[in-house]
């Protein structure tokens, strides 16, 4: 139950994830990440029906400022491992359907358990031409431990984009690797797909 709600407090930052634009494709990845973190927690802050659970705003609000960031192709990719270069190009495209849904699920419950948790940002340490940079910080809640929460970011064409999150020394993707992998081991991907298509359906997604 720890872990878990470690990840929920740590995914509701997740709002630190990026407004993809050509006016900030430019800038450093911390910078872009502390610019949208204010950006989106000012907008939980002041919007009321965020805070009554108004799950419709809360979908459309992950949708729009931290699913577009993200770069599904290289998440799906290290996800499924070997099973991606398997799977063939409909069962491709049909699992990062149902994993963007999920994601969308997972960040929105998470959105709407935001409450007064601050953000510390550490200092970068990267070349000035690297392509691959960690986005180091530190969730300061009342009460409670600071959580580390570690961005991994890569830059393509269109700018910096999130591949991985580490919370708490666990990464989104090995986490959801082992998920995935018992099942298409047990039951083939299409059985996965079909599973996460039927969770994401009961959520409304």
């Amino acid at each position: 139950m720890k872990i878990l709600l470690k990840w929920m407090i740590g995914a509701s930052l997740l709002a630190n994830l990026l407004v993809a634009s050509a006016a900030n494709a430019e800038l450093a990845p911390d910078v872009l990440v502390k610019q949208t973190a204010d950006d989106v927690l000012n907008i939980i802050k002041n919007d009321k029906e965020i805070q009554a659970g108004n799950q419709q705003k809360i979908y459309a609000l992950a949708e729009e400022k931290i699913l577009p960031n993200f770069d599904f192709d290289r998440v799906s990719r290290m996800v499924l491992g070997k099973s991606w270069r398997a799977a063939t190009p409909e069962q491709q495209a049909s699992f990062q359907k149902e994993f963007r849904s999920l994601l969308l699920r997972t960040y929105s419950v998470a959105l709407g358990k935001y409450r007064d948790q601050t953000i510390e940002y550490k200092p970068m340490r990267a070349e000035p031409d690297a392509k691959n940079v960690t986005v180091k910080t530190q969730i300061l809640q009342n009460g409670g431990q600071p959580i580390s929460v570690d961005y991994s970011l890569v830059k393509g064409a269109n700018g910096w984009k999130v591949y991985d999150i580490v919370i708490e020394s666990v990464s989104l993707v090995t986490n959801y690797r082992s998920q995935f992998s018992q099942e298409i081991r047990q039951n083939g991907i299409d059985s996965l797909n079909k599973k996460l298509a039927e969770k994401n359906k009961s959520a409304g997604v």
